[in-house]
């Protein structure tokens, strides 16, 4: 596999990431948003402002062998409705369209599936696992097309701006409505102040 331009960033991220076993009541807060037990998860990849998690990080494969490709997973519900809205309005045949005719957005997009496969890799191998059964296969319609925006954006969220540039394009489309940086969570509003000013990661 090529290296990713993004492989040193994606190293110091993991090293963050993983510095410290994930703990109970991050679990027990995603099993909340998502209505069920967040199974493989080895991380929070990135947080509201206010601590809550945005995003997941799951391992490539989970208890018994199950594949599961998508690292990045977008737990939050604040965010999961603003994006469901945003590709419910058909943008994705635009955004699709551009990434097939913008040679710029093309490339950028075609380096974020690149950022993802090497993240995936990195983790797999610290983690012990095997990713043979996804190999090259990133998320999102990466790089031909956009298929998910919700696996974009929690690309975006967890690998920071500039990585992936459909995933930012559509954070800045639901700013009015999701934005890591204003506290929108129902359980975590109370302490947001404390953490105002903080970063996605």
């Amino acid at each position: 596999m090529t290296p990713s331009p993004f492989h040193q960033h994606n190293s110091d991220l993991l090293d963050a990431l993983l510095s410290s076993a994930v703990s109970a009541e991050d679990i027990a807060a995603v099993q909340a948003q998502l209505g069920r037990y967040p199974r493989g998860m080895v991380a929070v990849g990135a947080r509201c402002v206010c601590g809550q998690p945005l995003v997941t990080v799951t391992r490539p494969l989970l208890d018994g062998g199950i594949p599961f490709p998508t690292t990045f997973y977008l737990s939050a519900p604040v965010a999961t409705k603003a994006i469901s809205r945003l590709e419910a309005s058909g943008i994705m045949t635009d955004l699709t369209d551009q990434v097939r005719t913008d040679l710029e957005t093309k490339a950028a997009y075609g380096r974020a599936h690149l950022a993802y496969l090497d993240f995936r890799r990195q983790l797999a191998l610290r983690l012990g696992d095997s990713e043979d059964h996804i190999e090259g296969v990133s998320a999102g319609g990466m790089p031909e097309r956009v298929k998910c925006l919700h696996a974009l954006v929690a690309q975006s969220l967890a690998m920071g701006p500039g990585v992936n540039p459909i995933g930012d394009k559509a954070l800045d489309m639901v700013k009015d409505e999701f934005d890591p940086a204003v506290c929108r969570c129902p359980q975590g509003r109370d302490d947001a102040r404390s953490h105002e000013g903080e970063s996605w990661l």
